[in-house]
């Protein structure tokens, strides 16, 4: 049986603060550099980058790719070796930088495609998760 070195909160700051809470859902969002347009063609690509490490560091419950920003809500979760949760930030960067990489090569282009920061926001159970799962998945009809 493993022992887990769980923390119950971690905090980074960048420009806003981070706070992650282990066990709870996450509402991230994260937007275009100067909000570009991501073309239509490469935004698959986006949400590749977004599922790629469901089950292994996130538990995703949805995730919605916009023109110009993405939203996901998801779990993050326990890094075995490392007997710890994985850190947002870490996972954060992950998609942000496999998804840019593939967009530049896939556009021919080189540079930056997202904003450097991000917005993350811990769901309290008051929130209700079915709530912001709602919100996120409506937000293309808006």
């Amino acid at each position: 049986m493993f022992r887990f070195k769980v923390m119950a909160k971690s905090f980074y700051r960048r420009q806003l603060p981070h706070l992650q809470r282990d066990d709870k859902p996450h509402f991230l969002t994260f937007c275009t550099f100067h909000r570009w347009i991501l073309p239509e063609k490469v935004r698959a690509l986006v949400l590749d980058s977004c599922l790629h490490d469901d089950g292994s560091k996130i538990d995703l419950r949805v995730v919605v790719v916009m023109p110009e920003h993405v939203h996901l809500i998801f779990t993050p979760l326990v890094n075995v070796p490392g007997r710890t949760v994985w850190p947002l930030a870490e996972i954060t960067d992950a998609i942000k930088g496999a998804s840019a990489h593939k967009l530049n090569r896939a556009l021919g282009q080189k540079g930056r495609v997202w904003q450097a920061e991000s917005f993350d926001h811990v769901l309290r159970s008051s929130e209700g998760l079915d709530q912001k799962v709602q919100y996120v998945l409506e937000n293309p009809v808006r």
